[in-house]
């Protein structure tokens, strides 16, 4: 039977993400924001930090305060306003990547999120063995061919794939920049997640003969502490002979400083929790700018837009850079590449297509 929709004629739908939508940088974040962004017949609510906001809060829908202050559990207060909002709703759509904490809320769904239809979309898998460990929370939605095999194979049941998305008019196409070449690393402070990896690889190509500056752009989560983190890696490029090394912090303006580079380095020997399809990838190769990445399973799906070496073999990794770096004609054809791709599979359009279908299938 059909639900009965809003005044305003349109289905209102919670975005469960573990912070608040507005100003955070997070892949559920992300991710949630475009869905809002792309179905505007939907009413949405979503979750706002209180006291005071973010920056850059979503124009759409309708914010829920909560009590946001350093040292207090975010994930446990959407959670609770979560429950209690998923019974006034016609869907719940949540952005939750499968953690520690996932498989016991997974196992309290119908207390968190009762009766109504859901929609998980599932950003990373921390470990596997979690998977085996948890429920579906409802439809669920992966980024990539490659992770959707991954919860099929848990019992997830029906599993949908829709990637991210990118648009094309945010991130325009550039030539390649002129001058002293730079190699870009994104990426957060995670145990064998691409930092190392980039410095290791990066000291690999110099020895080749390859010059260039390695721009690590890094991001530490709650609780770590950058500023010995960024130490550590400055350390490690110096024992390893690379001498132009810039360790930054977290980076607001990605757009200028994409523009400034020649290559993405990114080969993180496991992603965790990190979106399967990475949101920087995304940006450089819509940006046109080539990317190197470890052969992951989750990267399969860019094809032959991207160069792919063997995880946490550094030496390779490093021969692919100072080939790339050494080869314009090379470079052009995988920056068209790149930009192809994005425009193609990646797309707004198909995005809102492939997402509003699923909303329309579970609402009627």
């Amino acid at each position: 039977m059909a639900r009965r929709a809003r005044p305003t004629g349109r289905p209102r739908v919670l975005l469960l993400t573990s912070s608040p939508l507005d100003g955070t940088e997070g892949s559920d974040v992300r991710l949630a924001s475009d869905v809002l962004d792309a179905l505007p017949d939907m009413d949405f609510v979503w979750f706002t930090p209180w006291p005071g906001h973010r920056q850059d809060p979503p124009r759409r829908g309708h914010p829920v305060r909560f009590l946001s202050r350093d040292g207090v559990p975010q994930r446990a207060q959407t959670a609770l306003a979560g429950a209690v909002l998923a019974r006034r709703v016609d869907l719940v759509h949540a952005f939750l990547s499968v953690g520690r904490a996932f498989p016991v809320y997974s196992w309290l769904r119908p207390l968190f999120l009762g009766g109504r239809p859901v929609v998980h979309t599932v950003p990373g898998v921390a470990e596997p063995r979690l998977l085996a460990r948890s429920r579906p929370l409802g439809t669920t939605v992966a980024l990539s061919e490659s992770m959707a095999r991954r919860l099929r194979a848990a019992d997830y049941g029906d599993v949908r794939v829709i990637p991210p998305m990118i648009d094309p008019d945010a991130w325009p196409y550039l030539p390649r920049p002129k001058g002293y070449p730079v190699v870009l690393f994104a990426g957060h402070h995670d145990p064998r997640g691409g930092a190392e990896a980039s410095i290791d690889a990066a000291a690999e190509a110099w020895h080749e003969g390859a010059r260039f500056r390695l721009v690590l752009a890094m991001r530490a989560r709650h609780g770590q502490h950058p500023g010995m983190l960024n130490e550590a890696l400055r350390e490690r490029a110096g024992a390893a002979g690379l001498p132009d090394v810039e360790v930054r912090g977290h980076v607001e303006d990605m757009r200028t400083l994409l523009a400034s580079i020649h290559v993405l380095l990114f080969p993180p020997e496991v992603l965790g929790c990190k979106a399967g399809i990475p949101l920087p990838v995304l940006r450089s190769l819509a940006t046109g700018r080539p990317a190197i990445l470890s052969d992951l399973p989750q990267f399969a799906d860019f094809g032959h837009a991207v160069l792919r070496a063997p995880a946490g073999d550094a030496r390779r990794t490093g021969q692919q850079l100072a080939w790339l770096l050494d080869q314009p004609r090379s470079w052009d054809v995988l920056a068209e590449r790149g930009r192809a791709l994005v425009e193609d599979h990646f797309g707004p359009e198909r995005f809102a297509a492939r997402y509003g279908a699923l909303y329309r299938e579970l609402l009627s």
